[in-house]
């Protein structure tokens, strides 16, 4: 199995997301994930897109705990300040009952 290469930031941002879902780590498949370096004025940081996957009969339910009110929520992850999250599209259903989702964020470093 490859592992997909993940930033810390990102790596921090899964690990939450899987808190968020109140499952195990191994019920959500991550199936690609994309960070790129962010900067402004004042502030550095990373535009992440993260690809996943929630097998199983209960995958919407999953889903929709890890993605209620995900927009306000608020994230405790030491150094980065989650700026910006959501859903990009809708969750999609598969045949075998899994469901996809992307969520797109942008964190900042806080120091």
């Amino acid at each position: 199995m490859t592992r997909i290469p993940m930033s810390s930031a990102a790596s921090a941002l899964l690990r939450a997301l899987v808190a968020r879902a109140q499952v195990s780590r191994d019920r959500i498949l991550l199936t690609d994930a994309q960070s790129i370096d962010w900067r402004s004025l004042t502030f550095t940081g990373e535009r992440h897109l993260i690809d996943l996957r929630v097998p199983g009969r209960d995958a919407r339910s999953i889903v929709e705990r890890m993605c209620s009110n995900l927009e306000d929520a608020e994230f405790n992850i030491p150094g980065v300040i989650v700026a910006d999250i959501g859903l990009v599209g809708t969750p999609a259903a598969a045949a075998d009952g899994s469901v996809a989702i992307t969520v797109e964020a942008l964190t900042v470093s806080d120091d």
